[in-house]
């Protein structure tokens, strides 16, 4: 892939970073932030098109990392970071992924590992805030009581996980905000379990 110049990297580390916080931005939002002209951002972004580091999928916020970037960040950076699943979709489509985290001496996860950013606080009670990042080893299924992950319909959720019968058992561990405990039919077409938890961590 190309070089690129240093105005060219701050736009990309700024794109990436709007995107792990799953609102990517428009050409408008990258001239307001860098103070540039609109017609500067569109040559920018259309730079870092050409040089092979982005695509777009052709609506308002469609920008995303190439898969070329993305599997040269995979070699070089790390874990990566999956947003908002699609029901039918592998959980690393490329289309999921919002970029890398070097986690090295950390985690040891599986070569299919994956990183959650966790979205509300029903699991404070096991000491994962609203906002931490979790490190997810695929799997199909979970041993009882274990905090996993599971995927109701395009929805990734963090929950203690329990198997009852024709029941999946979806259990939250926040006492004082009274979060109701979910069953599911098992073998329904929009929930299946992804993984288990096995760390977490957050920026500071």
């Amino acid at each position: 892939m190309e070089p690129l110049t240093a105005r060219q990297r701050e736009v990309l580390e700024f794109i990436g970073q709007r995107l792990r916080h799953d609102s990517p931005p428009s050409q408008r939002e990258i001239a307001a932030h860098f103070k540039l002209a609109q017609n500067a951002a569109y040559q920018l972004i259309g730079y870092l098109k050409q040089k092979g580091y982005l695509t777009d999928i052709g609506t308002h916020r469609g920008l995303r990392f190439s898969r070329q970037y993305l599997q040269k960040t995979r070699e070089t950076e790390g874990i990566p970071i999956v947003g908002r699943v699609a029901a039918g979709q592998p959980i690393l489509a490329e289309e999921n992924i919002e970029g890398y985290m070097d986690l090295k001496g950390l985690f040891k996860p599986a070569d299919d590992g994956f990183i959650l950013k966790v979205v509300g606080d029903s699991m404070v009670d096991e000491g994962i805030m609203d906002g931490d990042y979790v490190v997810v080893k695929p799997a199909v299924a979970i041993d009882n009581g274990r905090i996993g992950v599971v995927l109701l319909g395009d929805e990734a959720t963090v929950k203690k996980i329990y198997i009852k019968r024709n029941k999946i058992v979806l259990k939250p561990a926040n006492k004082q905000a009274g979060y109701k405990t979910q069953y599911v039919n098992r073998g329904g077409e929009n929930i299946r379990i992804i993984g288990k938890v096995i760390g977490c961590f957050r920026e500071i």
